[in-house]
C-alpha cells in the first residue's frame, strides 16, 4: 500500500497541463453607500492586464493565467484598493466584490490595501488579517482555521490534537466567533460545550474570504468575549456558472457547489462527511468519531440599496468506543474506561439584510443557532449496570442585532443594539464522589432568558491624519438575576490609538473594558434539592485590557512589531467542589465545562509581550512570532496559581514558497513551553467505589498545577501542487505533521492491576484497588494526502 501510495503521488506531482487562460469578474461600489462607481481602473497587481468598470460598476479581466494573483482598483476622488490573493482558473470564475474609500478617508500617503497588515479603524492594535491563501497553504493545519491561527503571536495550543482556541493566557470559554456578521457559537465539530474547543472545525475554509483575528481592542459591536474575536468574511458564488469541487482531506471527504441564482443573487454550499471511524477502526483504535456538516450562503443584490445574505451551517457528531478490540493494550485499555459516548448535532442559521444610504448603511441581523449535547457511559462499559453518567443538553438561541455605520465631518460612527431570547434545558444524572463518599447527582434545568446590549463607537484622524482615536463603549444585560440586569454594572468603555511617529513607525495603544456572560452550564446547574446553586450569586465576568506597541514596515511587503500585553480579570466563577477557577476548564474530552456550583469573586491575570515579523510577496511569505506570557487564576482561597495556558514561551515560524508550473513548498516550526498540571490524587482514586463513579483517576486540586509538562515543539512540512486543465483543475498537497518524530511525554495514565483470570487486583479487604502508572508518550510523524478536484 505504501508503494502504490508513493507510485500515485509521483504520477500526481509529474503532471503539468496546459490550460485555457482565466479570468476575474466583479463590482466597483463606494464603501460608504453601496453606489456603483462606473469607469474605475481594474488591473492585475504587478501587470498591464487590466480592465474598466461599466456604468453598474462591474467588470470583466480576461487572459490571466492560471495560479493566486491580486487585483488593483483605482479611481479619482478614491483611495487606491488592492485586494487579497485570488485563485484564478479557467474553469472558476471568482466574483470580487471591490469596496472603495473616499480620499477624505483616508492619509494621503497612504494605500488602502486588503492585505495581512491591514488593520481596522475600529481595532488599530491586537488585530491581524488572514487571507484564503494562508489558510489554504498553512501546513500541518490541514485548511482548519483554528489550526491557521496557532502561527500569529499570543495564540497557544496543547499537544492533545485539539483545536482549543486560546489566546494572550486565557481559557478557550473566552472567545467569540461571527461569520459575515452572524454569530456563531460553536467552531468546532464534537465541542465541548461551555467551550470553544474540539478536535475538528466545522467551517469549510472553501468558504473563507478572509478572517479579521482579535487579540484585544474588540469593536464595539463585538460582544460577550474576553479574550479573542474572530470575524469571518466569506466568499459568494459564481455569478456566471455553476461550479463543482470535490475534496478529500486529513480526515473527511467534502463536496461543494456554487454558482448564480437568477441575474442578481449567487450560492455556495457545502457537504462534508468524516472517515475516520474506519481509519480509527482499521488500526484498532479505541474511539471511532463520525461528524457530518454542511454549510451554506445565499448573496442577493437586490438593488444598488438593498442586499440579503442568508447564512447556515450545522454539524451532527457521534463518538462511540470501539469494544471489539482482542487483547487491548494498557493505554487502550484506559481510554475505554473513561471516555464516554457523544452524540452531538448543531446548526446556526442567520439573515442579514443591508440597506446602504448617502453616507453608510444599515445592518439588519436575524438570525438562531442550537446545541443538542448528549453523552452517557456505563462503568466498564458494562450495559447492565446503571449508568455513572447520563448527560442531555439543549441550548437555543434566538438573535436580532441591529447596526448603522456612517459617516459624518470625517468621523466614522458605528452604533448598534442587540437582544437574545435563549433557552437552556439539561437533564444530568451523575455519580460523584466528594468529601470521601458518593454522591448521585440528579437534576433537570429548563430555564428562558432574554439578552440585550447597546453600543457605539466614533473613529477619526486628527493631527494633520497623524493620529488615529477610536473610542467606543456598550453595555450588556440579561434577565438571569437581578445583578446581571443591571446595565451600568456591565458599563464597558473601550478607547485606542494609532500616532504615526514616522512616515513607517506607528505607535499603538488599547485599554478597554470587557464582560461576558457565565456559560449556560454554570447558570443551569442545580443541586439535588433542585435549587439554581449560582442564581442569586451569578455575575458577568470582566476583564480589563490593557495593550501598546510599536510597529514598523521596512516596505509594503514587510512589517516587524512589537506588543505589550495585560490583562485584569474579575469576577471570574470558581469551582465550590474543586475550589479552582473555571478559567482552567475547557481544553480536555471531557465535552462539558463549568457545570458546577460557583463562586463569583475569582480574579485572573495575564502579562505578556508578543515580537511578529511579516514578510509578503507574490512568492513568499514569512510569519515569525514570539510570545513571552503568564497566565495566573485566584482559587477558593485566594491563593494566585499558574492557570492551565501558561505556557511562559511560545514560538512559531511559518513560511511558504511558490515555485514554477504552480508548486509550493511551505513549512510550519511551532514551540510551547511546558504547560501546568496537576498531580493525581492515588489515594482517593484507588477507592473501589470512588473509581466506580469516574471510572478514571482522581487529581489532587490541593496541588493545582503543580508540576509542569516539558516543552513541546513540532516541525510541519507541506508541498502543494495546482494543475489546471482546459475543463477542470487539480490540486494535491501531502502534508507531514510531526516530520522530525518529536515525543512528547504526558501526565501517566492510571489503570486498574489486573490478576491472571482478568479480574481486577483488590487490597484492604477488597476496598481498593491496586493501580498501575502506564507511560503516556504521543507523538508520530503523521503524512496526509489531500486532493481537490474543481469543475
Amino acid at each position: 500500500m505504501k508503494s502504490i501510495l508513493i507510485i500515485f503521488i509521483l504520477l500526481i506531482f509529474s503532471l503539468n497541463a496546459i490550460s485555457q487562460k482565466g479570468e476575474i469578474r466583479g463590482r466597483v461600489t463606494d464603501g460608504n453607500n453601496g453606489e456603483p462607481i462606473g469607469f474605475a481602473n481594474v488591473v492585475v497587481y504587478g501587470t498591464q492586464i487590466g480592465s474598466t468598470s461599466d456604468l453598474d460598476g462591474n467588470f470583466i479581466i480576461s487572459g490571466l493565467n492560471p495560479g493566486y494573483l491580486k487585483i488593483r482598483v483605482s479611481f479619482i476622488g478614491y483611495k487606491n484598493f488592492i485586494s487579497e490573493d485570488i485563485l484564478v482558473s479557467n474553469n472558476n470564475i471568482p466574483n470580487i466584490e471591490v469596496k472603495l474609500l473616499s480620499e477624505a478617508q483616508e492619509l494621503a500617503t497612504f494605500e488602502v490595501r486588503v492585505d495581512p497588515f491591514e488593520k481596522r479603524e475600529e481595532a488599530p492594535i491586537s488585530m491581524q488579517r488572514i487571507g484564503t491563501k494562508e489558510i489554504e497553504s498553512n501546513p500541518g493545519s490541514n485548511r482548519d482555521i483554528s489550526r491557521v491561527i496557532q502561527s500569529f503571536p499570543g495564540v497557544g495550543s496543547t499537544p492533545a490534537f485539539r483545536n482549543d482556541v486560546i489566546i494572550r493566557g486565557g481559557g478557550p470559554s473566552e472567545n467569540r466567533f461571527f461569520l459575515d456578521d452572524v454569530e456563531i457559537p460553536v467552531l468546532n465539530h464534537f465541542s465541548t460545550q461551555g467551550a470553544s474547543g474540539g478536535p475538528v472545525g466545522i467551517i469549510n475554509a472553501d468558504f473563507i474570504s478572509s478572517v479579521d483575528f482579535y487579540s484585544g481592542s474588540f469593536p464595539a459591536n463585538k460582544y460577550n468575549a474576553l479574550s479573542g474575536v474572530l470575524d469571518f468574511k466569506l466568499k459568494d458564488g459564481s455569478k456566471v456558472k455553476t461550479n463543482i469541487q470535490a475534496a478529500l482531506g486529513a480526515s473527511e471527504t467534502s463536496l461543494t457547489f456554487d454558482g448564480p441564482l437568477g441575474k442578481k443573487s449567487t450560492y455556495i454550499f457545502s457537504v462534508r462527511r468524516s472517515y475516520l471511524q474506519f481509519l480509527f477502526s482499521a488500526i484498532g483504535l479505541p474511539f471511532l468519531p463520525t461528524f457530518n456538516d454542511y454549510q451554506f450562503k445565499i448573496n442577493s443584490n437586490i438593488n444598488t440599496k438593498n442586499q440579503i445574505t442568508i447564512i447556515s451551517l450545522g454539524a451532527l457528531d457521534n463518538l462511540t468506543l470501539n469494544n471489539g478490540i482482542k487483547n487491548p493494550t494498557e493505554s487502550q485499555q484506559y481510554i475505554l474506561t473513561q471516555i464516554p459516548i457523544n452524540n452531538q448535532w448543531n446548526y446556526t442559521f442567520g439573515i442579514v439584510y443591508k440597506h446602504f444610504f448617502k453616507n453608510g448603511y444599515h445592518t439588519f441581523v436575524l438570525s438562531r443557532n442550537m446545541l443538542d449535547n448528549q453523552f452517557f457511559k456505563y462503568p466498564d462499559n458494562n450495559e447492565s449496570l446503571n449508568k455513572s453518567f447520563d448527560y442531555l443538553s439543549k441550548e437555543e438561541e434566538n438573535k436580532f442585532q441591529y447596526n448603522i455605520t456612517f459617516r459624518k465631518n470625517d468621523i466614522k460612527y458605528l452604533i448598534g443594539a442587540n437582544m437574545e431570547f435563549a433557552q437552556y434545558y439539561n437533564s444530568t444524572s451523575q455519580q460523584l464522589y466528594l468529601n470521601d463518599s458518593l454522591i448521585n447527582l440528579k437534576y433537570l434545568t429548563s430555564f428562558d432568558m432574554v439578552k440585550y446590549g447597546i453600543s457605539a463607537q466614533a473613529s477619526k484622524r486628527v493631527l494633520q491624519n497623524k493620529l488615529l482615536i477610536s473610542a467606543g463603549i456598550r453595555t450588556d444585560a440579561n434577565s438571569y438575576n437581578i445583578e446581571m440586569t443591571k446595565l451600568l454594572s456591565q458599563l464597558s468603555p473601550r478607547i485606542s490609538f494609532s500616532y504615526s511617529l514616522a512616515e513607517n513607525t506607528l505607535l499603538n495603544a488599547g485599554v478597554g473594558r470587557y464582560f461576558q456572560q457565565p456559560a449556560y452550564t454554570t447558570l443551569g446547574f442545580r443541586n439535588n434539592s433542585g435549587l439554581l446553586t449560582n442564581h442569586e450569586t451569578a455575575k458577568y465576568i470582566g476583564a480589563n485590557h490593557y495593550s501598546i506597541g510599536l510597529e514598523h514596515r521596512f516596505s509594503t511587503n514587510i512589517i516587524l512589531s512589537a506588543e505589550s500585553f495585560y490583562k485584569d480579570y474579575f469576577q471570574y466563577p470558581i469551582d465550590l467542589f474543586t475550589g479552582t477557577s473555571l478559567a482552567n476548564q475547557g481544553a480536555d474530552y471531557s465535552g462539558i465545562a463549568g457545570a458546577t456550583s460557583a463562586d463569583f469573586h475569582g480574579q485572573g491575570k495575564a502579562v505578556g509581550i508578543e515580537v511578529l515579523n511579516r514578510i509578503n510577496y507574490k512568492t513568499f511569505t514569512l510569519l515569525a512570532s514570539y510570545t513571552f506570557v503568564r497566565s495566573q487564576f485566584t482559587d477558593i482561597n485566594k491563593k494566585w496559581i499558574a492557570s492551565s495556558w501558561d505556557s511562559k514561551n511560545l514560538i512559531s515560524i511559518t513560511g511558504t514558497k511558490e515555485f514554477i508550473k504552480n508548486w509550493r513548498l511551505g513549512f510550519k516550526w511551532r514551540y510551547v513551553g511546558g504547560l501546568p498540571y496537576t498531580p493525581y490524587d492515588l489515594q482517593t482514586s484507588a477507592k473501589i467505589v470512588a473509581w466506580a463513579a469516574r471510572g478514571q483517576a482522581y487529581q489532587d486540586y490541593s496541588q493545582l498545577n503543580a508540576l509542569r509538562f516539558k516543552a513541546f515543539h513540532q516541525l510541519d512540512l507541506r508541498v502543494d501542487k495546482n494543475i489546471f486543465f482546459d475543463k477542470w483543475a487539480l490540486m494535491v498537497y501531502v502534508d507531514i505533521q510531526n516530520a522530525y518524530n518529536f515525543q512528547n511525554v504526558n501526565q501517566d495514565y492510571i489503570i486498574r492491576e489486573k490478576n491472571a483470570d482478568g479480574t481486577y487486583m483488590t487490597a484492604n479487604n477488597g476496598t481498593e484497588y491496586v493501580l498501575k502508572s502506564v507511560e503516556n508518550v504521543s507523538g508520530t510523524v503523521l503524512p496526509t494526502l489531500g486532493i481537490m478536484v474543481k469543475f
